[in-house]
């Protein structure tokens, strides 16, 4: 990731920050040491969550705010590809009681709540984001995972949120083309290319990021790229793509966003209230976070 010091307000604040909430549960879980209530209750992983959407709303004041959460069923990858995801470890007890927590976190913030079965709650923010676009509205989605990259655009930054230490990077277009050499729309091309191991998706053996940047810079997809096979001057490169071209176009499948998700009826974000602000002070003070009641005053709330 490019070196990035942490985004300053905004003198033109987003309409609506968008929070991918279980990344950002799991990356505070692993960030931060071990927090416990005096009752024995883990807490560090709800905490760090916290801060994070506090920091979020005082410093880029977005007009409105949403969750995304990853429902609990079988997704559309997992059915298209068996092995997506696969060996991932189980979660630890203390994430676990935490994560039975976040409904009740999220609730507190009084803002739309968005969970489909059969969905990735990526899937859900990229829909969001093609929502609000089409409105002419800004977003910026706040995220640990860097699948979400590929939503950047005209109207969409990424607020990318890094492991232990790493200050946020703030990506948009010119971010995004710096780091990759490509625009955000060919990211899920270039995946399908070098691979994800957080997703276990193999990539082309042989196939480093320059050269895969290189490759879908030139032919656009992984379909243009296979329809070119004759123009790759390497024999060796183009006996390689075309033995492993269904495992790329696979790749390319699965590491699309979709932006169709059927969302329910209701506004897609909402301002923070005073009434959200009473609900969140009551459950910091349950949950003994007395740093961030504190915070709270530093916020606006617009809605009632």
């Amino acid at each position: 990731m490019p070196r990035a010091k942490t985004p300053k307000p905004s003198s033109d604040p987003p309409d609506a920050a968008l929070f991918d909430s279980y990344s950002l549960l799991f990356r505070a879980f692993h960030a931060l040491p071990p927090l416990t209530t005096k009752a024995g209750e883990p807490t560090s992983a709800l905490y760090g969550l916290c801060s994070v959407v506090i920091r979020v709303l005082r410093e880029q004041r977005p007009a409105r705010l949403a969750f995304a959460l990853d429902a609990k069923t079988r997704t559309f990858r997992a059915e298209r590809y068996a092995g997506y995801k696969a060996g991932r470890p189980r979660a630890p007890s203390a994430l676990s009681r935490q994560i039975e927590r976040l409904p009740e976190l999220l609730g507190a913030f009084e803002a739309p709540l968005f969970c489909v079965p059969g969905f990735e709650a990526d899937d859900v923010l990229a829909t969001l984001c093609h929502r609000l676009e089409r409105e002419e509205q800004r977003s910026v989605v706040v995220s640990g995972d860097r699948d979400l990259l590929q939503l950047v655009g005209p109207r969409t930054n990424v607020l990318f949120v890094g492991a232990r230490q790493q200050a946020p990077v703030l990506f948009d277009q010119p971010a995004i083309e710096a780091r990759f050499e490509l625009p955000a729309s060919r990211l899920p091309s270039y995946v399908a290319l070098v691979g994800d191991t957080s997703d276990n998706l193999p990539g082309v053996p042989g196939i480093g990021a320059r050269t895969a940047a290189k490759l879908v810079a030139e032919h656009g997809s992984i379909a243009g790229l296979l329809e070119n096979l004759d123009r790759i001057e390497a024999p060796k490169l183009r006996e390689t793509l075309n033995r492993y071209r269904e495992q790329a176009l696979l790749n390319e499948e699965l590491a699309t966003l979709r932006r169709d998700v059927p969302l329910a009826d209701g506004p897609m974000a909402a301002p923070l209230t005073s009434s959200a602000r009473a609900r969140l002070e009551r459950f910091f003070t349950e949950l003994e976070f007395k740093s961030l009641v504190a915070r709270l005053d530093s916020l606006s709330y617009p809605g009632p």
